[in-house]
Formats: structure tokens, sequence, C-alpha cells
């Protein structure tokens, strides 16, 4: 089925301002395609794959529109284009671009350089060869360069894993379980769940089996204090409140209010009464200081480069710098520093990134280590144990997609001293 002429138009006019990169990817799609309504479901879905096919392959996509005819922009979104749909259904091509786009498409890609053939930004393909090895970070790259997977978390507070499996088999909507997360499942194909009663009755939330890990070596237990340091939109939240089976208190910590606005019907769907959303306006407010020493568990999701969650979202590393992750650093140490404050003695602190960076991970932890002495670092084979997941790691927990299919990320577990 051939696609309407102004879906090429559209498609450059929105890469042209995402390429400036000035802001997330996503949140410009959603902006444009509010302010373009006509814009049917198909061509949205057509132009938002072939901008985020090009954000993957930028490197190459960049070389090969250098060979084009047109202006540069076109012919970076036509390449976008028919990396989604075939070259035939694009109306309005004129005969020298159909030629060009079909001797493009017919490079072996495995035959390019390196720096093409990763499509990473030269300051990070470095930094990973050195640590890894080149064969390693192609492998990495690869895997960053693929769409990811769709992944539910079951609510045990509505339902279990079986008959949600059930329900959405009936729907029919084919999953299986997640080989690391007792409580999710992995969606095959990508379909609508807005409308699902499943969704609507908060027994499902979509989230990546390794979010789903990083809730659960918190270790969460019924009728703790826990502070969610970092709540986010709430993706942990939920699942921390889930495994303390809706007893306790759960503070849900940020600094953005229009990010705890995202979680209020996530909660009202969930049916957890223990979680108690507070907004804080830095690390050191008066409303942190007050919990001081008395909290049982503290989970640290960072502010982070995101670079673990390249397939999802490929913008973000053409957007961070040495600079920014430098950056990234100090504040990393100062939030870990202020969110251990918190613990009462025998408490634990999961501090956790998602990205794969050690600037922003290990070395936070190791530099935190040195600067409080009446802390412990907890490793994660021993957590893991604990909470029975078969996972096989160290101190750390390392999570990639090349090895373990979910997102980039990393957890320390850090104890208070009794």
């Amino acid at each position: 089925m051939r696609l309407p002429p102004a879906i090429v138009p559209h498609t450059e006019e929105v890469l042209r301002e995402i390429l400036r990169f000035t802001g997330p990817a996503d949140v410009t799609l959603s902006r444009y395609f509010r302010e373009n309504p006509k814009l049917g479901g198909r061509e949205r879905g057509v132009i938002a794959e072939s901008v985020y096919g090009l954000l993957r392959n930028k490197s190459v996509y960049t070389n090969f529109a250098e060979s084009g005819v047109g202006p540069m922009m076109r012919r970076m979104a036509l390449l976008g284009l028919t990396d989604t749909v075939s070259i035939e259904s694009i109306a309005g091509l004129s005969t020298e671009e159909v030629e060009w786009l079909t001797r493009t498409a017919q490079i072996d890609r495995n035959k390019l350089p390196l720096a093409m053939r990763s499509n990473l930004p030269a300051w990070l393909l470095e930094k990973l060869i050195a640590r890894d090895g080149e064969a390693a970070t192609m492998e990495l790259a690869e895997a960053m360069n693929q769409p990811a997977p769709l992944d539910l978390r079951v609510n045990v507070i509505k339902s279990n894993r079986e008959a949600v499996a059930a329900e959405l088999a009936a729907a029919p909507i084919l999953c299986e379980p997640t080989p690391y997360s007792p409580l999710g499942l992995r969606v095959i194909k990508k379909p609508a769940l807005q409308n699902l009663p499943l969704f609507k009755d908060g027994a499902i939330e979509v989230q990546d089996e390794g979010s789903q890990l990083l809730a659960q070596v918190v270790g969460a237990k019924r009728g703790e204090m826990i502070v969610d340091f970092c709540a986010g939109a709430g993706g942990k939240t939920l699942a921390l409140g889930a495994a303390m089976r809706n007893t306790g208190r759960l503070y849900a910590f940020d600094v953005s209010e229009k990010r705890l606005i995202k979680l209020k019907p996530r909660l009202a769907r969930s049916g957890l009464s223990n979680v108690h959303p507070v907004m804080i306006a830095h690390e050191n407010d008066a409303k942190v200081k007050r919990l001081a020493g008395k909290i049982d568990r503290v989970l640290v999701d960072a502010p982070c480069s995101g670079l673990g969650t390249l397939r999802r979202n490929p913008d973000m590393k053409w957007r961070q710098t040495v600079e920014t992750i430098a950056e990234m650093h100090a504040k990393q140490v100062n939030i870990l520093t202020s969110a251990a404050r918190l613990l009462k003695a025998g408490g634990r602190l999961v501090y956790g990134t998602c990205s794969f960076l050690n600037e922003e991970n290990e070395d936070v932890v190791v530099e935190f280590l040195q600067n409080n002495a009446d802390f412990t670092l907890v490793p994660m084979s021993v957590v893991l144990e604990e909470q029975k997941i078969a996972l096989e790691m160290g101190d750390y927990l390392k999570l990639l997609p090349n090895l373990h299919q979910t997102d980039g990320f990393f957890a320390a577990v850090l104890e208070r001293k009794k």
C-alpha cells in the first residue's frame, strides 16, 4: 500500500527538529503529532519508526546521504523511511531518488568501517573499546541498535503471572514469561494495551525486565518504611508497593512535579494505598532531612546518561558528551550521599542507573564507600540468592541487552553497619 505523498515532508520536518538534539526525541514527536492531528495512525507509526531507525543508524545514513540528490534533510528522511517501508510504497520519488535508494539498500553494512557499523559517537566507541575490547563493544552496539521488546510487570495485588498470561492469550496477545523476573511477561509483537481490562484495572504495568529486577533487589518487606528517592513517573515505586503487599509506608520523592502527576493515575489503577508522593526541591530538602535515620530501605534510581536505554531512546547517544557524563558523576555522588542519610542502622540502599559506564556506576559507589565508613557493600550474588533470582553476578548487578535481553542496568546494594 502506497503512503500519502505528505509523509516525506512530515518526516523531513520533524527530523530537522529532532536532529538539533535540544530535547528528547519522543517528546518532540508527541508534540509534532499533536500539532498535526490530521495524520492517521498508520502515518504516525511510519514517521516514528523512520525517525527512530535513522537515530539508531545515524552514522551510516549521514554517510549515505552525502551521495544522494536533493536537499540533505530530504535524503536523510528518505533513508529513514526506506528503513521502515519499501521504496515502492513512498509516493513522489524522482527516478534519481529511486535509483539512489536502491543502490544504498544493496550496500553490505558488515563491510563498513567500525565507527559507522557501531553507530556510536566517537568518544563513546573509544571508551567502550578501551574497557571491553572491539568484539564485545560491537556486540553491545549491535544489540543496542535493535528495538526493545515489550515487557509487562504483573501487579501481585491484583493478579498473578499465570492468570494474566491466560487472559492475554484470550485477547489474543501472545506472551512468554521473562527469564529472570518472576513477575514479568514479554509480549510478542507490540499490541495496543491501553484499552485492555487488565491494563485499566491495574493488573499489568509496562516495565522492562531490568527495571523490574532493580526493584526486586531492594528486597522490600511488609510493614517497612521505604523511600524511592528518584521516583519519576513511579514504575519502580509501584513494584515496591506491591512487594510490600500494600503495607508499611512508601515515600516517592522527586524534584519534578510533572513526573509525580504522571504517577497519580498509575497509582489509582494499582490499588496501592501505602504510597506517599512527595515533591522535593533538591536532595537536601528539609522533607528528606526529617526522615534521616528512620528508613529501612532506600532505592536511588539515579538521574543518569540513559545510555542503557538506547534500544528505546536512540537519540540519547547523540545528546551525551564526555562533559555531561562528568557532570552526572558529581550529581550522582551528591544524591547517593544525601539518600544514604535516611537509613537506620542495618538498613539497605540500592543505587542503580540505566547506564553501562563505570563513571556513573562503580566509580560512584567506590567514591561513596571511601567517604562513608559506616556503609558496606553487599555482594549482588548474595542479594540475588536472597531474592531467588537465577542470575550469575559478582559484587554488582550488570544487565546488558546482548547478554540478558534487558535494557542496560547497573545496581549496587549498600548496607549501613549496625
